[in-house]
This record gives C-alpha cells, sequence and structure tokens, in this order.
C-alpha cells in the first residue's frame, strides 16, 4: 500500500481529535446560547402580554407595610422596598451568624461528648444525634415556635431573672444598651485584646516547640478578652449605661425585645445543624491513629492537652469540610423562617414584596443572587481556613 496517498486525509479537519473537540465544544456552546435566548425571549413575550412591569424602578417606591424585626431605621410609611430588601438581608444574616456560632459550639461538645469514656455523656450525646437529626428542620422550627415559646406565660406573669431580664409570649426582653462618649474606647480596647492573643497563642506555641512547657493560654486570653475592656470602661467614666424594661400596661416599654420567632429559628437550626456537625466531630477524632493518642498519654500529658494539641489539629482537617455543608445547609434553612413568619429576605422580598408589585423574576433573580453570594463567601472563607490548617507534607 502507498501511504503517501493516505497523508492529505489524515491531517483533514475532522480527522484530527483536536479539531473535533473543538467543533463539538463550539457546537454546544452555540446551542446552549440559543437555548437561553429562545427561553428568555419567550419569557419576555409572556410577561409583555400579561402587561407587568419588569425592571427595578419597584425598589423606590414606598414599602408601606410594618416590619416587626429591623436592624436598620425601617418606617412603614416612608421606607421603600430597597430598604425592605436591606432588611430581609440583614435578618438573614443575623440568622446566619448567630447558629453558626451556637451550632458549632454545640456540635463539638456534642461530639467529643459522643467519644466520652462516661457511659452517660456518651448516650445522652447519641440520644440527641439520633433524636435531632431524624425530625424535619420545618418541624423542629414549628414545634419550638408553636410549642414551647407559645406556652411561656403573658407579660404580667413573665420569668424575671435579676429584675433586668423577661421572658414571655412576646419573646426575650433585655436591656438595651446606651452608649455614651467614650465608649468607642471600650471597642478599640476589645480589638487590641484580641490581636494580642493572636500574638500571645503565637507565642505560646513557640515556646512549647522550644521548651515543652505548658502556658495557660484559654485562661489569660479569656483574663485578657475581658479585663481590657473592663478596665477601658472605668477609665473612660463608665461611659455605657441601659435603659431596662419595664412593665406598663399590657407590655413591656424600653429595652431590647427578640422576637419569638427569631428564637424559634435560632433554636431549631441551631439543634439541628449541631448534629451533623457533631458526627463531622467524631469523624475526625476517630480517624486520628490511637497510637497518637496512647503515644501522648506515655508522656504523661493531660486529657485536654491531648485533646488541643494532639488530636485536634490533626481531625480539623476531616472536620472543616464536612462542616462547610452543615454552614451553608443551616444558612439555606433560615429561608424556611417563612413558616412562622420570621422576616427575613424570603418572607419580605420573595413574600410580601412579591405579592405588593408583582414583579417575579427581578425578586426572585435578587433573592438567589443573595444566597449564592452568601454560600460563596462562606465557602471561600472555610476552605481558606482548611488551606491553613492543612498539615504540611501530606
Amino acid at each position: 500500500m502507498n501511504n503517501s496517498k493516505l497523508a492529505p486525509t489524515s491531517n483533514g479537519l475532522f480527522n484530527s481529535p483536536k479539531n473535533r473537540a473543538i467543533i463539538f465544544q463550539v457546537i454546544s456552546l452555540a446551542v446552549v446560547i440559543l437555548c437561553i435566548f429562545y427561553f428568555v425571549n419567550n419569557m419576555f413575550d409572556n410577561v409583555a402580554k400579561r402587561g407587568i412591569t419588569t425592571g427595578f424602578s419597584f425598589l423606590s417606591e414606598t414599602a408601606g407595610f410594618g416590619i416587626s424585626q429591623s436592624l436598620i431605621h425601617y418606617d412603614d410609611t416612608t421606607s421603600t422596598f430597597l430598604d425592605v430588601f436591606i432588611v430581609g438581608l440583614l435578618n438573614t444574616i443575623l440568622v446566619g451568624v448567630i447558629g453558626i456560632v451556637l451550632a458549632s459550639i454545640i456540635g463539638l461538645m456534642v461530639g467529643i461528648g459522643r467519644l466520652s469514656s462516661n457511659y452517660l455523656i456518651a448516650k445522652l450525646s447519641l440520644v440527641y444525634i439520633e433524636t435531632f437529626r431524624n425530625i424535619p428542620i420545618l418541624l423542629q422550627i414549628l414545634f419550638w415556635y408553636n410549642v414551647v415559646l407559645a406556652t411561656l406565660p403573658s407579660p404580667r406573669q413573665s420569668i424575671s431573672y435579676f429584675d433586668s431580664i423577661f421572658i414571655n409570649n412576646r419573646g426575650l426582653i433585655i436591656p438595651d444598651p446606651i452608649f455614651e462618649s467614650g465608649s468607642f474606647s471600650i471597642l478599640v480596647a476589645f480589638v487590641l485584646a484580641c490581636i494580642s492573643v493572636v500574638f500571645l497563642s503565637k507565642w505560646a506555641n513557640k515556646r512549647h516547640d522550644l521548651t515543652g512547657e505548658e502556658f495557660p493560654v484559654i485562661k489569660v486570653s479569656i483574663s485578657m478578652l475581658i479585663g481590657a475592656p473592663l478596665l477601658m470602661f472605668f477609665l473612660a467614666g463608665q461611659p455605657i449605661s441601659a435603659e431596662y424594661p419595664a412593665l406598663k400596661g399590657f407590655n413591656f416599654k424600653g429595652g431590647v425585645t427578640i422576637i419569638p420567632e427569631l428564637l424559634a429559628l435560632i433554636f431549631a437550626l441551631s439543634i439541628y445543624t449541631a448534629t451533623y456537625i457533631a458526627e463531622a466531630v467524631r469523624a475526625g477524632i476517630e480517624s486520628v491513629p490511637q497510637g497518637q493518642k496512647e503515644a501522648a498519654k506515655s508522656l504523661g500529658l493531660k486529657e485536654y492537652v491531648i485533646l488541643r494539641k494532639v488530636i485536634l489539629p490533626q481531625a480539623l482537617r476531616v472536620i472543616i469540610p464536612p462542616v462547610i455543608n452543615q454552614y451553608l445547609n443551616l444558612v439555606k434553612n433560615s429561608s424556611l423562617a417563612t413558616a412562622i413568619g420570621y422576616p427575613e429576605i424570603v418572607t419580605l422580598f420573595s413574600g410580601t414584596t412579591l405579592n405588593q408589585v408583582g414583579q417575579a423574576i427581578e425578586i426572585i433573580l435578587m433573592t438567589m443572587a443573595v444566597y449564592l453570594v452568601f454560600s460563596i463567601v462562606i465557602s471561600l472563607l472555610l476552605n481558606w481556613v482548611n488551606a491553613r490548617m492543612e498539615i504540611k507534607g501530606r
């Protein structure tokens, strides 16, 4: 056979795998663009036929409805739909931050307790995990709101602590702090104390590596975090006071009221998410070879030192990836607050606002963008932490 006759054919446009790959990708991209164009064009045709106004001009219109909780100034007679969006956004962030902190603390404690040599603690941790993990989160939210908090006494029969904190079926009422001139210095002292704790922790680790001697980092850090702001508080002439709640008529006046919807949502999300975090903690601790624990014990180290210095640093690389997913789930599950009327982004914007202005496309896209940004930020942040905690050389 004369191979010279096949050369032009083998170098043809479609005979090259590289060329075929490029052609198929270009065709696939063109099909995707045509599909998107078709669906978007069809959507705007349907919107025009129904006479629905499009655009974001509705954000500057007056909302005209009240909101039970707002972290910024909100007036139902003058505030706009953009203000409603911001209020819902901040309330969602509030639930996410508090829920993540509480779920992390509970999950860590229960996860460690699950491996405790104490029979009662280990079994109670197991019962907690299996109970709350197997009940749908929506049912738990309704349970805390309709069964637990709704049965609390009325304001006149409130449960009181130190005549300053009150719990009733209207929520948790606490003193409202009043910041006067000079209070900023207390915040500066606290920030400096936090920075000092970071440097103290690094110094203590370096000292331990060189000498093997333990330094009471936790006790000293807590003392610094409490002592520095407290010292500045007295040096600045006690610039922070408080307005205490007082019962007047049928309800309390003054103070800060944490509404029962927020309490129910925080309880349910924290307790539910903590069960999965606890299992991640247990799996991470069990991934550390038993020989390392025995070697640490043979050196005479105490149990809490072994846990903090030997086990947790190695277990975190196993714990953090699944915990990232649980943080994302917690934030997304906060949208279930619409079942009890807590004013977060879905309830306020995709619910009340959508019913009033009817611009579903813009409102749904904005709400989806909010959760997408939250998820990306949490994921990037914890992946950075995971990379920092990674053991070098493995």
